[in-house]
């Protein structure tokens, strides 16, 4: 990796497009202190500390933007709204016809509907910067001057401040390396590692007077840290590889086919899609009754049981059916996602236009019941896979009573899969502009 980012320094356009990209993403860190008006950052602080530490939907704001949520930035929001919604227009261009039309047009297509999420996205921050506001105006002490005026301007700076974002991905996507939102998304989790280890440290080290046990969780945290890193690269570049054989055909003077290839499908086919969608869902109930108590999540009665068992705080075994719940929104999610994103019809249909067939398996509807069952058996391994990812931190942070680990593995696939996208791109842009120096 350190091998491939010195190589692709010594090219003057790669060289240009990383500055480009770290330029765009100091920008991006620099106004996640820029603080928003008439809006106390200790109220922000008080109102994700009202969860009990517990994951919900603004935790993952608050993780996603490097801390400029909890800091009441103008960049509080991310770009939370705008992946909600892409993922209503992905789940939309399933349902709607002239929306699956668009996404077969080609580029042309992915633009317009790049514009209508685009627009979505500002619409649902501004719906999430008023529900917000409603929130902290019920703590009573968040709002220094409360009024119309007001409402409009923290609202609006907050959407503002979404649109920015989007316009910084979208630069580095057109001028940078990488998927601008990804590299916005993993810029902020990396801002946190630091004040995260020094957190581990004073913890585990400084507040135990350095005694043995003490340094031992903190090796034992290091230890799980270095295997769930090791596990995410291998799973994130796992596929399994599908011979496809194509035939000789004659088009004019020249013949094709004859050659044999291959259709690679990743075990991680989801990425990090199935961990949010579940993640979501399960921190839905808590972040509706926090908007709707003053940002206070109730721990007593039957309302506080149900809560408790949607998160990671709270007794053992609420952490227990919490962990259980997660698990198997994961694999639920994991099928779902591959559902909409992989159509084996469509593949078989595909190969079978361009005159190939899968060794030993006939065309038609035995190729798509093939590429089914392998599929099946994929989307097990990686749901069990991004299952594990997601819940181990979770049974780190309860055992150890560091419930800011309770996302880590989030935030880890995230990382990892944005890094590895990112080399692989350097990679073969790398490789196009030595075929060009050939020619």
């Amino acid at each position: 990796m350190l091998e491939t980012i010195r190589n692709a320094w010594k090219i003057p356009d790669l060289r240009r497009r990383i500055l480009f990209t770290l330029f765009m993403l100091i920008v991006f860190r620099f106004g996640a202190h820029i603080p928003v008006p008439y809006l106390s950052k200790e109220a922000m602080q008080a109102f994700l500390a009202g969860g009990g530490g517990g994951m919900d939907l603004f935790t993952l704001f608050d993780t996603f933007t490097g801390g400029a949520f909890s800091q009441a930035t103008v960049l509080a929001m991310g770009v939370s709204p705008y992946i909600n919604a892409s993922i209503i227009i992905q789940l939309l261009t399933v349902a709607i016809p002239s929306l699956e039309r668009l996404a077969k047009e080609g580029v042309e297509g992915r633009k317009k509907i790049n514009k209508i999420t685009r627009y979505l996205g500002i619409i649902l921050a501004f719906v999430q910067g008023a529900g917000l506001y409603v929130t902290l105006y019920n703590m009573g002490t968040a709002i220094t001057n409360p009024s119309v005026l007001t409402f409009f301007v923290i609202v609006l700076t907050f959407t503002a401040g979404t649109a920015f974002i989007v316009w910084i991905g979208e630069q580095i996507t057109e001028k940078g390396l990488g998927n601008g939102v990804s590299m916005i998304i993993f810029a902020g989790i990396v801002s946190r590692i630091p004040s995260a280890a020094k957190q581990v440290y004073a913890t585990y080290v400084t507040g135990t007077g350095y005694s043995a046990m003490g340094i031992l969780e903190a090796v034992v945290i290091l230890a799980v840290a270095i295997a769930a890193i090791t596990l995410v690269v291998y799973f994130t570049n796992a596929e399994r590889r599908i011979a496809v054989q194509y035939a000789k055909r004659v088009v004019g003077r020249k013949m094709y086919g004859g050659q044999s290839t291959n259709i690679p499908i990743k075990v991680a086919a989801g990425g990090v899609m199935p961990i949010i969608f579940a993640s979501s869902i399960m921190a839905f109930p808590s972040t509706i009754v926090r908007l709707l108590n003053g940002g206070n999540v109730p721990s007593t009665g039957v309302g506080g049981t149900i809560l408790n068992c949607l998160s990671s705080t709270g007794p053992v075994w609420t952490t227990v059916v919490y962990g259980i719940l997660y698990f198997l929104l994961i694999i639920f999610f994991t099928y779902f996602y591959s559902t909409i994103q992989f159509n084996p019809i469509e593949m078989s249909n595909n190969i079978k236009k361009s005159g190939g067939y899968i060794p030993g398996i006939r065309p038609g509807k035995p190729t798509s019941d093939f590429i089914s069952k392998i599929t099946s058996r994929l989307n097990l391994i990686g749901s069990l896979f991004l299952g594990i990812i997601a819940v181990l931190p979770v049974i780190v942070g309860s055992i150890t009573g560091n419930m800011s680990l309770q996302i880590g593995g989030t935030s880890l696939l995230i990382m990892v899969g944005v890094a590895l996208e990112t080399v692989k791109q350097i990679e073969s842009q790398m490789v196009m502009r030595h075929y060009k120096g050939f020619l």
